[in-house]
């Protein structure tokens, strides 16, 4: 039987490999030229991103995933910061419109953010009354936090850091209504009115102001099982009035505590 004669082996690579080669490197060539043309908006990406972490949890953390950037580079939780460039219009801080839906989205945002917060001033609010502490301490609350205001006079003697004896009880049962949220961060602010200061220990409000607000973080921290870590205490002076340093009333009003309460979904 005739036997067949093997196939004859030319040398260099078969013709279909260059046509091949030859089809690649225009491809590739086509499309650099394209991407070389075109041009991305990494604000709007990271915005939109963003967006589609929240509501889909495609992204675990930001900037893994798309690089890093000022909304989104440190999580989920820089989410809640977006209302600071995206107003009710639409709008970003330049100007430039976003689209319907990252502002559906960022709306979205905020009012799960004002609704945590309205149902924790509303416990408080009942924990305040049911203590009969509705007329020394105020309950107000935004997207970010609950904040309980303590009037200065109840808890300090003009000119002085020392606390009150009369304002102990006050605090003792603010501390156990802290202590249901010793997951959250808490804010301790003081206040004064622009009066300034003379022939006292502190030379000046900004000091007065923040060793008021360091005198209740000691005793709330050395009455109750709140961490200090969670826990932040500072003195804002005068500049931060709510009520006309000008009459009496208005400086009394000026001279305060306040006690902030961030919620779960606050940028805190």
């Amino acid at each position: 039987m005739a036997k067949r004669k093997p196939d004859e082996v030319k040398p260099g690579a078969p013709a279909w490999q260059s046509t091949f080669a030859d089809l690649m490197n225009l491809l590739l060539c086509f499309f650099v030229l394209l991407f070389s043309m075109s041009t991305v908006d990494a604000q709007k990406f990271e915005m939109i991103a963003a967006s589609f972490n929240q509501t889909f949890s495609i992204f675990t953390a930001g900037a893994t995933a798309i690089g890093d950037g000022i909304l989104i580079s440190n999580g989920v939780s820089q989410l809640n910061e977006l209302d600071q460039y995206i107003n009710s219009t639409g709008k970003m801080d330049n100007g430039e419109v976003v689209s319907e839906d990252v502002a559906e989205a960022m709306e979205e945002i905020e009012q799960a953010q004002m609704e945590e917060s309205e149902q924790m001033a509303e416990m408080i609010e009942e924990a305040i009354e049911e203590r009969n502490l509705d007329g020394d301490i105020d309950v107000e609350f935004t997207t970010q936090y609950v904040q309980l205001t303590l009037k200065g006079s109840l808890l300090f003697d003009s000119g002085s850091t020392e606390l009150k004896e009369g304002a102990l009880t006050v605090l003792d049962q603010v501390g156990v209504i802290l202590e249901s949220y010793a997951g959250s961060t808490i804010e301790i602010e003081g206040h004064t009115d622009n009066v300034p200061m003379s022939g006292a220990k502190y030379s000046n409000n900004d000091e007065l102001s923040s060793g008021r607000a360091l005198s209740v973080f000691n005793y709330l921290i050395g009455t109750t099982n709140l961490d200090p870590a969670m826990v932040k205490h500072s003195g804002r002076g005068e500049y931060m009035p709510v009520a006309d340093n000008s009459t009496p009333e208005g400086r009394t009003m000026n001279r305060r505590v306040e006690i902030r309460i961030y919620n779960s979904l606050s940028s805190y």
